[in-house]
């Protein structure tokens, strides 16, 4: 099956999911006790991840959890080059609406990848063996490119399909963390 039907049957999915706020809420929060009990949270200083959209799994308890375990937290911001940078933020942040509907921050210097200690990576579709279809920009497929720390993706059951294949550039994350299993996969 070809990735561009992928991602419309796995954005319906998500939207399905979000119109069934209890049982989504309930999923959100397994997913976010086993995010904190992995190694990969406790270990890391500095974590990248996205503020999360209404059919996304909620980053906002991650963000709130990060805070207040004294985590350095950063925020992607999209250049016009299909590139994406990380700032730090702070409780105080604010943030501006992008294009797409993503809240950026707007202020600080980008960050290095190699200073994200764990990368909390986003998508609409994930195989078991820790590959994703995106949003369909290629933001992460290129950050991921030159990303050499731990990643991690944050997935509803629904989201797993395995009838589907990866390309040679598609980099897959370290661990998948879902509702339904909690999978390492690479590193």
């Amino acid at each position: 099956m070809d990735k561009k039907t992928l991602r419309k049957e796995g954005i319906a999915i998500l939207s399905l999911l979000s119109q069934q706020a209890k049982k989504k809420q309930q999923k959100e929060q397994l997913i976010h006790q086993l995010l904190f009990a992995s190694k990969s949270w406790q270990a890391a200083e500095t974590i990248g991840l996205v503020r999360s959209t209404a059919i996304e799994l909620a980053t906002l308890p991650i963000f709130t959890r990060g805070f207040q375990e004294g985590k350095r937290l950063v925020v992607p911001k999209a250049l016009a080059d299909k590139k994406m940078v990380f700032h730090e933020i702070t409780p105080a942040t604010v943030y501006e609406k992008s294009a797409f509907g993503i809240e950026e921050p707007n202020h600080h210097a980008p960050l290095l990848p190699a200073e994200i200690d764990l990368l909390i990576v986003p998508g609409v579709v994930f195989s078991t063996k820790g590959y994703r279809i995106g949003f369909g920009g290629g933001y992460y497929d290129r950050f991921l490119q030159d990303y050499p720390n731990q990643t991690v993706s944050l997935v509803f059951g629904e989201q797993l399909r395995d009838d589907w294949q990866a390309e040679k550039f598609d980099r897959p994350v370290n661990k998948l963390i879902t509702d339904t299993f909690k999978k390492e996969v690479g590193k």
